[in-house]
């Protein structure tokens, strides 16, 4: 029996064949004819395999290899996502050459195989390998070679395709098309890559062909007419086996009849495909809109839920490979601090400038708040600039009281001019506590240190001033006593006047050497700029604490031991009470101010003080205030003793 487009003229030289449309015929049909040296011209199998010069030496190939295809289907699997599928390829070696360069195609563009199956002729065998496709995380399953009709019935039989899986196809072969209607139905949205079922051809040429056909009849031209326009040939056995293998019911048209014929066909067919075209495309966006609302559609399955081996890294994280055994699966881990991604599966995380941050997706960096005591928006500031009036305002009307009372004996007690400096001083220091509020800038971080320094020394110099009055006095009373020069009201001046003296002398060598200055400080708080003060000389800084420190402790212990002398207006009690205040507030802040950053040192800084200096305020004057107000006979007794 001939084989369709292999037979040739009895009489006269072959000059060659024509290949057949399927690859194991082209290639049996090549071995055959390398034999003889008869060249044989394939015009549609495209499996690279054939293209060995050593194994078919006289086979060419006049169709587009297959390399466009691979990277098409690369091109959808990257453009759905796609980087984790499953390959199915006959293992006869008909598909070896196009899996190996799709692998090398796929890898390339980093798309792993999860899976390859090796189909066989043994349907128990691919019932068994074609269960494992279910148990995989792959949703796109790739078929090498023409889908053969025995595993068409297999996927069917098997339903192994459920909704979320979806086939990529290399081509289709038209009898399956015909024979395997519901194939369709399983495999909906599944997609096929292959080239055009007709070939565009010259009119002037084809109708030239078939008039010659008339004339002169051809073999050649008879197996084209016999399979493209169903007319029956001359040959009885070609007609009865080309009926069998493609399924075609053969007409016995007349020459003229099956011209018209084509002629028509030749009018309509590119008009035919585009309606069809604009049709499937209408059809599917109607599909696509329909599928918005509900999941299904007339048992539809979803387009595409994604074939990846694991979920896409959100925006906000990067992805990581450690441990896992493919490229294409990966954990997804959290921006660090100060970084952000702001692309799906992003590979690295990336730092935001110093004066920006991540927002809370870590998606995109945003400006940084600047962060201070500000008087606008922080509940705080307002809450120590009222504090600082209340206690301005008291220490105003203590000083009012007292110049009021001028001559009395508990405002004369103790010297009335050191107590007029040190209720001063403690104004200014309540006051100086503005300086520390709001934005901080060059001229107010030199000045709030300064003022702050020098006006609580004048402070404790003057309680020092009066603790040395009270154990001045009272060794004077003894008749004879060296002590006795001592006790004037010079004394208590140039004591206030060279310890206050001494503090300025420190601050205006920390001034000179390393003055405090602005600061901004991108890094302590997340997502804040800290505009602040930087102290310049740190050892300036502790040295105007520690000299106030050094004469609060002196104080105290003076006090503490002439606390109980008798007197009427003894102030050492009081002095002893306000510098274990003093003491107590500065020694429990000094850690605090350590161990914090940006506006909340200030206010540790700021309550240090507002509560020292009313700790001062409060222990000294508020008895002598009793004595005025409530003990007004006290006040105004002649036999009161006082030390002037």
């Amino acid at each position: 029996m001939e084989a369709p487009n292999y037979s040739c003229r009895e009489h006269g030289e072959v000059a060659g064949f024509i290949g057949d449309t399927t690859f194991h015929t082209s290639r049996a049909m090549a071995q055959l004819l390398s034999l003889y040296q008869y060249t044989q011209i394939n015009y549609q199998v495209t499996d690279p395999f054939l293209s060995n010069r050593i194994f078919f030496p006289t086979l060419y190939q006049m169709t587009q290899y297959d390399l466009f295809r691979y990277m098409a289907i690369v091109k959808c699997l990257l453009h759905f996502g796609w980087n984790w599928v499953g390959v199915v390829a006959p293992d006869d070696g008909s598909g070896d050459a196009e899996l190996q360069e799709l692998t090398k195609q796929m890898t390339q563009f980093g798309i792993c195989i999860e899976y390859i199956l090796q189909l066989s002729n043994n349907k128990e065998q691919n019932a068994w390998k074609v269960s494992n496709i279910q148990k995989s995380r792959a949703k796109v399953v790739i078929m090498c070679d023409i889908l053969l009709a025995n595993f068409v019935n297999l996927l069917v039989e098997e339903n192994i395709f459920k909704d979320d899986l979806t086939l990529i196809l290399y081509k289709l072969s038209l009898d399956i098309k015909r024979k395997h209607n519901h194939l369709f139905q399983v495999l909906n949205c599944s997609l096929i890559f292959s080239w055009p079922s007709k070939f565009t051809i010259c009119k002037n040429f084809l109708i030239k062909g078939i008039l010659s056909s008339i004339r002169y009849p051809d073999p050649l031209w008879e197996d084209v007419r016999l399979e493209d326009s169903r007319c029956l040939s001359s040959n009885p056995h070609k007609n009865k086996y080309f009926e069998h293998v493609y399924n075609k019911s053969l007409v016995n048209f007349t020459d003229v009849q099956r011209f018209l014929s084509l002629l028509s066909e030749m009018k309509t067919v590119n008009a035919d495909y585009s309606f069809m075209a604009v049709m499937q495309l209408a059809e599917a966006l109607n599909i696509m809109h329909l599928m918005r609302s509900t999941s299904e559609i007339y048992g539809l399955k979803k387009v595409f839920p994604e074939s990846r081996c694991n979920d896409r890294c959100h925006p906000g994280y990067r992805k990581v490979t450690k441990g896992r055994t493919s490229a294409c699966c990966y954990d997804c881990v959290r921006c660090s601090e100060r970084e952000v991604s702001n692309v799906t599966d992003s590979e690295n995380c990336f730092l935001c400038p110093d004066e920006e941050w991540p927002d809370k997706e870590k998606v995109r960096c945003l400006s940084k708040a600047y962060d201070f005591l500000s008087y606008e928006n922080d509940a705080l500031t307002l809450i120590f600039a009222l504090a600082s009036l209340v206690f301005s305002a008291m220490t105003l009307f203590i000083l009012g009281i007292f110049i009021h009372y001028w001559n009395t004996p508990v405002v004369k007690a103790n010297n009335r001019t050191v107590s007029f400096i040190l209720l001063t001083s403690i104004l200014l220091s309540f006051l100086c506590v503005f300086l520390f509020l709001g934005r901080p800038v060059d001229i107010t971080c030199m000045l709030r240190q300064v003022s702050f320094g020098v006006f609580f020394t004048i402070s404790v110099s003057c309680v020092l001033a009066k603790t040395v009055t009270v154990c001045i006095a009272f060794k004077a009373t003894k008749p004879g006593s060296f002590w006795r020069k001592w006790a004037t009201i010079k004394l208590s001046n140039s004591l206030v006047f060279t310890c206050s003296f001494v503090q300025v002398l420190i601050c205006i060598i920390w001034l000179s050497v390393s003055p405090p200055y602005q600061q901004y400080d991108m890094f302590t708080s997340p997502g804040k700029i800290n505009v602040q003060c930087n102290e310049g000389s740190v050892f300036g800084f502790y040295s105007v604490l520690g000299y106030m420190g050094f004469l609060a402790a002196v104080s105290f212990l003076l006090a503490f031991m002439v606390r109980t002398l008798p007197d009427s207006f003894n102030e050492a009690k009081y002095i002893t009470f306000s510098m274990l205040v003093f003491c107590s507030v500065w020694i429990a802040m000094i850690p605090t101010y350590l161990s914090t950053r940006g506006k909340h040192m200030v206010a540790v800084e700021v309550f240090a003080i507002l509560t020292s200096t009313a700790g001062i305020l409060g222990c000294i004057f508020f008895p002598k205030c009793y004595v005025i107000f409530f003990k007004h006979e006290l006040n105004f007794s002649r036999n009161v003793q006082s030390n002037k």
